[in-house]
């Protein structure tokens, strides 16, 4: 029986490796590039956790948490929410609204698939900003010029 436990632990560990990721999308081929739902865009991506530092909120002396700084700076802040009201999570992507409006789905070449699901204040033209569940992940993501995919609605 315990010889059972430890080869079931050791497939449950196996399996968990390789179905997760890195903190990005789902994975997956890219689609192809003669398919004519997608198109390419050349974007300017960065990565970005819940974290204060990457999402400009504090918490106050008594615990609330508050945005940071610029004009409304001291207002209450929902932490971990998005602009579309969901909690923010892996393949989640912040884009500008005026060039990617929002629930489009996008393909970042060593991301994976994700969708707009958020917006930002420094998120503005091309550029993107890739939901990683640590701050750390994010940090090593950096800033990349890509090409990237964008499912035509």
């Amino acid at each position: 029986m315990r010889r059972f436990a430890k080869i079931l632990s050791l497939a449950v560990l196996l399996f968990a490796a390789g179905c997760t990721t890195t903190g990005g999308g789902r994975r997956g081929s890219p689609p192809a590039a003669n398919d004519p739902r997608w198109r390419t865009l050349a974007m300017t991506v960065t990565g970005y956790c819940p974290c204060g530092a990457c999402c400009n909120w504090r918490r106050t002396w008594y615990g609330r948490a508050v945005i940071a700084s610029g004009p409304r700076a001291g207002e209450r802040k929902a932490v971990g929410i998005t602009a579309s009201g969901k909690r923010a999570g892996r393949g989640m992507i912040a884009a500008d609204p005026d060039v990617l409006p929002m629930r489009t789905q996008l393909f970042v070449p060593g991301y994976g698939y994700g969708t707009v699901e958020d917006t930002g204040g420094a998120i503005q033209g091309n550029k993107l900003d890739l939901f990683f569940e640590t701050h750390t992940q994010a940090r090593q993501w950096g800033v990349k010029k890509l090409n990237v995919r964008v499912r035509q609605p």
